[in-house]
């Protein structure tokens, strides 16, 4: 339950839940002195494929390296450096980043206004003799139009890799998000259902896609076996010495990588969040979706997305967003809540046009106008599992009381 002080109640955004498993296993792995990637890192990974439905998954250091890798895995498979990828304009910038850092070119898509996902209408004009990829973003935990997504794709011989960094706990006819495309990269932030305080991870059911990103988080070295012997208890490996040279098979390099394994400590607390999994998400869920059922009375000066019959939104938080009908700015809202104890978050920004980082791809203002609007007038606010009902009557409570003195 959030505190009340002075009869304001403080509604931070986010929050962790740190199991007494996970106290044990880290003072476990303290007194071993196996830190880095190890055995708890590979349970990790067998527990979130079992959870996501898919057959392999390959943990790194952070949400961003799970996109970037998730990305990175084309170069293995036809692509090449310079080929694009169509993502949504509206995104954490991660997104963005990571099509970069990967050495592709970030081709934008506006986002539509009701879902803050990419619009699928937009996409198929996009599509040139480079595209390599599309990268939907789940935003909020909102489920892509993945079928119209996934259909443009194979009609243009195109990977399909879902920003599933928000979507814990989302499903998509049935399907968890994660196992709707080619490739999912999670985040394990400290702000999502499944944390490792700092984390990321990238699920797939192709084996030579894991290979790769196993190979691509440890600098590109040709050792990529699903569980190393030597990581998990310095045991003979057969493998290890295998070029005619003697070479040592862990410092043989077959692509460019990037440093970025999760570590044993990690590890724990993420597998200390499995065991509470199902009853964090109940709560989330308990929470977001009494606020969504209860927000029609705010427009048209204030929206926020739905839950459709096909789907169920991973509930990370509630997005706000400022009507043009209103007569108040984010800025006097935001305020507002924030001097009523609400703790908020922009609703991010149009990457190509609101991000000074993209300007070098040539956007202009106006490109992009919902991706825009959205990320001039949306925040957001938190539902976690520290929330309760009257946290979220609370909130509803201060949003109306803004809107009687605020809304001319």
């Amino acid at each position: 339950m959030a505190s009340n002080v002075c009869g304001i109640r403080k509604i931070p955004f986010g929050t962790i839940t740190v199991s007494e498993l996970s106290k044990r296993l880290i003072g476990e792995i303290l007194d071993t002195r196996r830190i880095s990637s190890g055995k708890y890192v590979r349970e990790l990974e067998n527990k979130f494929s079992a959870l996501v439905g898919a057959r392999e998954a390959v943990a790194v250091s952070s949400g961003t390296d799970a996109d970037i890798l998730a990305l990175t895995v084309l170069l293995d498979f036809g692509g090449t450096r310079g080929d694009e990828v169509i993502v949504p304009a509206l995104s954490f910038v991660a997104t963005g980043n990571a099509v970069v850092h990967a050495g592709f070119r970030p081709v934008f898509a506006d986002v539509r206004r009701d879902t803050l996902n990419i619009d699928p209408d937009q996409i198929e004009s996009l599509i040139t003799d480079r595209t390599r990829a599309i990268l939907p973003v789940h935003l909020m935990g909102k489920p892509a139009d993945m079928d119209r997504i996934n259909g443009i794709a194979k009609r243009h011989g195109l990977t399909v890799i879902e920003d599933a960094a928000e979507a814990h706990g989302a499903m998509y006819k049935g399907k968890p998000a994660g196992s709707l495309a080619d490739l999912g990269a999670f985040s394990l932030y400290v702000a999502h259902i499944i944390t490792c305080v700092e984390g990321g991870i990238v699920t797939t059911d192709r084996e030579d896609y894991a290979e790769v990103l196993r190979s691509l988080r440890s600098h590109g070295r040709s050792c990529s076996c699903k569980s190393c012997t030597l990581n998990v208890d310095s045991g003979y490996c057969a493998k290890r010495f295998r070029g005619d040279g003697g070479e040592d098979v862990r410092f043989v390099f077959d692509r460019i990588g990037y440093s970025c394994k999760m570590n044993e400590m990690e590890a724990a607390i993420g597998l200390g969040a499995f065991e509470m999994y199902d009853a964090i998400l109940e709560k989330r869920r308990r929470n977001l979706l009494y606020v969504l059922e209860r927000f029609e009375r705010f427009i048209p000066f204030l929206s926020t997305i739905r839950e459709e019959a096909w789907e169920r939104i991973g509930p990370h938080a509630i997005p706000i967003v400022v009507g043009e009908e209103a007569s108040f700015t984010r800025a006097e809202l935001t305020r507002y809540l924030e001097e009523h104890g609400i703790e908020t978050r922009t609703l991010f920004a149009s990457m190509p046009t609101q991000c000074r980082g993209f300007a070098y791809l040539g956007y202009r203002l106006g490109e992009f106008p919902n991706a825009e609007y959205l990320g001039g007038h949306g925040l957001h606010i938190g539902v976690h599992q520290d929330l309760g009902l009257e946290d979220m009557e609370y909130v509803l409570a201060n949003l109306a009381a803004f809107l009687e003195t605020h809304q001319r």
